[in-house]
């Protein structure tokens, strides 16, 4: 993924690129509550069957947004891309209606 001008990589390197520099570790991390309507409309999915459009936009804007801000701490640092980029998920909170996601990945200055 390229974006806000840092690579973002899960792997280890980005190929036919030389890393210069490491810049060090960054996070993104996002935690978002899941209301009423969407549980509800959870629930219906779970009878009727199907996928739930409400919980899956909800994932990936939690997610682009964790990215975005691990690109952003990337870019402070100096860095032009972030490799091993790892994307993790959790629920929190006493009714499970917490949706964790954090991202992390090493920031590197790489050849341009």
């Amino acid at each position: 993924m390229k974006g806000n001008s840092v690579i973002l990589s899960t792997t280890p390197n980005i190929e036919g690129k030389k890393i210069l520099a490491y810049k060090g570790i960054v996070v993104g991390e996002v935690i978002s509550g899941v209301d009423f309507v969407k549980d509800f409309a959870a629930g219906l999915t779970n009878i009727f069957g199907g996928r739930s459009g409400s919980y899956e936009s909800e994932l990936i804007e939690a997610r682009e947004t964790a990215l975005r801000e691990m690109q952003s701490r990337a870019l402070a640092l100096g860095a032009n891309a972030v490799v091993g980029v790892d994307i993790d998920y959790e629920v929190l909170g006493q009714a499970n209606n917490m949706l964790m996601v954090t991202v992390s990945g090493t920031a590197v200055l790489i050849e341009q």
